[in-house]
């Protein structure tokens, strides 16, 4: 009797729908599906395997840019780069003017605007940033360039929410030096004719 299992392996060599078209009825024929296991290799033919998706030194790109894959930039990118579920990379030559959404960036190049991330920011070695990070993990290596601000949310913290409380280990420690400058700053501030 005819198996369906047997008749079409993706793994095995001549199992294809040459292999399951022979020797059997055209009536089986009819509900073996050869077009999924020819779409597939066509897939792989063409480079749709998950991967990394590059963007070559050469390539400009002005305006958005939005994707499901992860993705290396070597290109020039202005406007706004959004991979919020994949890792984007700046490579080398990479020059982004743009803000940067993503679950990890890792900067080898330069980036001028807001990166944020929902696991980690990584600015490698002659990596650079002119802008603010948002992510809760953030590496600077030694001999990168970093200019902005940052800001560590807990991954469990919503953006804009505010620490309960009770809540002391949510607030920074502030140094003795900044503790005493404040009420020198405060008093100024608050001075003036009413």
């Amino acid at each position: 009797m005819w198996k369906r299992d047997d008749a079409v392996k993706p793994g095995s060599p001549g199992g294809g729908p040459a292999a399951a078209g022979t020797g059997q009825s055209p009536q089986n024929n009819i509900n073996t599906p050869p077009a999924p296991e020819a779409a597939r290799s066509s897939d792989q033919a063409r480079g749709m395997e998950k991967g990394p998706v590059n963007i070559g030194k050469s390539v400009v790109i002005k305006g958005e840019l939005t994707g499901s894959e992860d993705l290396t930039i070597e290109g020039h990118v202005e406007g706004k780069i959004e991979l919020r579920q994949n890792v984007l990379t700046i490579g080398p030559n990479g020059r982004i003017k743009a803000q940067v959404f993503a679950k990890s960036v890792i900067i080898l190049g330069e980036v001028t605007g807001n990166v944020t991330a929902s696991e980690k920011v990584d600015i490698r070695d002659n990596g650079s940033v002119d802008g603010d990070i948002i992510a809760p993990k953030v590496a600077i290596a030694e001999g990168a360039h970093f200019r902005g601000s940052i800001d560590m949310q807990r991954t469990g913290a919503k953006p804009g929410e505010a620490p309960k409380a009770g809540d002391t280990a949510a607030k920074p420690a502030t140094p003795p030096a900044a503790a005493q400058a404040a009420p020198q700053q405060a008093a100024p501030a608050g001075a003036g004719p009413r």
